[in-house]
Order: structure tokens, then C-alpha cells, then sequence
């Protein structure tokens, strides 16, 4: 009989495929990040517990085209900064992927918030363009000059947080207690340079972002970079006390519903 490819694999199989991942190369990506002063009280209102706020109130964004051989990828993150009792970390609220295969990955193995979208990087001599779209939405944007470069930082160790969870099959609640995941990535640099510009946040249901303003740009830099990613699950949460959150995860007809704050532009 011929091979059936969703009949199962061998143990040889998958010990193969399991060493090939193992053995990745290093994997360079050009990016845009962008880090500002938000609201205090609007970004402790994103964190779930046992998460608490960082001691400076910034928020982040990052978008980056990831150089994966025949398979380019657009990846992008926006996230605050956080803390889980002695660690400080950032908690990622919406990481837009432009391919299934990545969104797959990193959802169901860490619990990342990954949703496919439009993902731009561009530069044109100094100029710099980067955003984030869903829904025919940008709801990020950065936009600049290159003003000068800088030297590559040393390499470091970097914490995201994660909840990892399935909604139960009865439509309420979940499947088993959520988890929270610390993801350790070694980060190295290869190239930096400055950015003068700005940071646009615009109004989206799906991905209300604006709700973390721009108070006080500290930076914005377009660089090449390189990461492994390990995780490891660091706690047992509650699920009463994660339930409020999970509209973050996942696009829901009711956010329509869901209105911008008072004196909203």
C-alpha cells in the first residue's frame, strides 16, 4: 500500500524530525522596535495575575521580517513591560504572524497571543516604515529616519510571559487548570541604528492597542538580530482569575461592543 501521510509516523521519523529542530541555525531577522511611556493604570488593567507591573510603565513594539530560507516570515509583537515575582519580562498582548506554520507553533507549544496579519518592514535609503495589520486595519504604525548608528549591545537574556490554556468543550471556562509560562530567548545583535520618528496607534475592535497611548517616546532603532527560545512552565494559575482575559487571545463578535475609553480621539 502506498504511504498514507496522515497515518502515523515512525519512531525513527519522529526522532528525526525531532533532531532537526534541535539543530536550527541561526536564524537573522531585520526589525523595527519601538518602546514608549504608556498609562500606568491602563497597562496594569492588561495584566492578568500573578502578573504585576514593571517599575517603569513602557510599552513595546516590535516588527521584524524573519530571513527563514524560501519561507520569509512577517512577525510582529506589541507588548508591556511586567513583572512575576523577582523577574522582570514583557507580557505580549497580540504577536501578528504572516503564516499559519508560525502562529501554530508558538500558540499551542508557549501559549503565545500569535493571530495571522499583515506584517510590513520597509526601508527606502534612510526612511522607515514598519506596521501591523488586521482586519484592514494598521493598528500600529512606525514611521522615521535612520539618525545615526549604534553599537550592537552585548548579547541578552530576554523573559516573555505566557498563559498557556484551552477552552473547555462546554463552551465555559476550560479544559484544566491555565499555566503560566516564562520563555527565555538568548538575543543577539549584529547591527543597530537609530530611528527618529514616531509611533501611530490606531483605533481597532480586534486590537484596541490605542488604549495604551504614547506618553513619552524613549526610542525607536531598526537592527539584525538572532534568538533561540526556550519555556518552561513556572506556575498553575487560577482560572476565575484568568477567565476576565481570554477575550485577549482570540477575535470575538462581542468586542464590538466594546467601545474606546471617554475622550478618546
Amino acid at each position: 500500500m502506498a504511504r498514507v501521510r496522515y497515518g502515523p509516523r515512525t519512531e525513527a521519523e519522529i526522532g528525526a524530525a525531532r533532531t532537526a529542530s534541535a539543530r536550527l541555525p541561526d536564524i537573522w531577522s531585520t526589525g523595527v522596535v519601538a518602546v514608549w511611556e504608556t498609562d500606568p493604570d491602563a497597562l496594569a488593567a492588561v495584566l492578568p495575575p500573578p502578573l504585576k507591573p514593571a517599575d517603569r510603565p513602557l510599552a513595546r513594539v516590535n516588527i521584524s521580517k524573519v530571513d527563514l530560507p524560501g519561507y520569509p516570515l512577517g512577525a510582529g509583537s506589541f507588548a508591556v513591560a511586567a513583572r512575576h515575582d523577582d523577574i522582570d519580562g514583557w507580557y505580549p498582548l497580540v504577536m501578528p504572524m504572516t503564516h499559519e506554520r508560525a502562529l501554530t507553533g508558538g500558540r499551542e507549544v508557549f501559549g503565545e497571543p500569535k493571530k495571522l496579519g499583515e506584517v510590513t518592514v520597509e526601508r527606502d535609503g534612510l526612511l522607515v516604515r514598519a506596521s501591523l495589520a488586521r482586519h484592514g486595519i494598521a493598528f500600529v504604525e512606525v514611521r522615521g529616519a535612520v539618525s545615526g548608528e549604534l553599537p550592537p549591545p552585548e548579547p541578552a537574556r530576554k523573559t516573555d510571559f505566557y498563559f498557556k490554556f484551552l477552552p473547555a468543550v462546554a463552551g465555559s471556562g476550560f479544559d484544566a487548570d491555565p499555566v503560566l509560562v516564562h520563555c527565555v530567548r538568548n538575543e543577539k545583535v549584529r547591527r543597530l541604528e537609530r530611528v527618529t520618528g514616531d509611533v501611530v496607534l490606531r483605533e481597532s475592535m480586534y486590537d484596541p492597542v490605542a488604549d495604551l497611548p504614547v506618553l513619552r517616546l524613549v526610542d525607536i532603532t531598526i537592527g539584525e538580530k538572532t534568538s533561540d527560545q526556550r519555556g518552561k512552565v513556572v506556575e498553575r494559575v487560577s482560572a476565575e482569575a484568568l477567565l476576565p482575559y481570554i477575550h485577549q487571545r482570540y477575535d470575538d463578535p462581542l468586542h464590538v461592543h466594546d467601545g474606546p475609553p471617554e475622550g478618546s480621539a
